[in-house]
């Protein structure tokens, strides 16, 4: 980095997503998490050094993206429902996360061979005055971020 720049942190709260699932925009999501990627560590023991173990690089795991917006129609339940009837057959699918910063400077995540494992209705409570949100959970099996 040069003297006189500096780096300015991007807002959690301007983005947007884009999942291609056969055409279905969904870029309206009120929140995204699940942006993170674990390297299991194996242990490994050596005869004769009792002090400590090896730790060695083991399988990668990525966590479910979950994704919530308001609910408003029936697309992604519908698209759930083709991966249940579908004989076991899941057409899975890729998608970006955008996250969108001053002056145009943009951060994108990508998945890739994602499909819906988890799809979570609104919860009905007439005693509160909130909006109801659909919630949605792809499995995927791999992420990268694009700078």
């Amino acid at each position: 980095m040069s003297t006189g720049s500096r780096r300015e942190a991007l807002g959690a709260y301007y983005f947007s997503v884009k999942l291609e699932v056969d055409g279905i925009q969904g870029s309206f999501f009120r929140s995204v998490s699940g942006l993170s990627s674990e390297a299991e560590v194996v242990e490994l023991a050596e005869g004769g050094i009792n002090e400590t173990t090896h730790k060695l690089i083991g399988r990668t795991k990525f966590p479910n993206l979950v994704l919530k917006q308001g609910f408003a129609g029936p697309e992604l339940f519908a698209k759930r429902q083709d991966f249940l009837g579908n004989g076991g057959k899941i057409k899975r699918f890729g998608g970006t996360i955008k996250q969108l910063g001053p002056n145009g400077k943009t951060l994108t995540w990508t998945f890739i061979d994602g499909w819906i494992c988890k799809w979570q209705g609104p919860e009905y409570d007439a005693s509160k005055n909130e909006v109801s949100v659909e919630t949605i959970e792809i499995a995927h099996e791999g992420l990268t971020k694009i700078a």
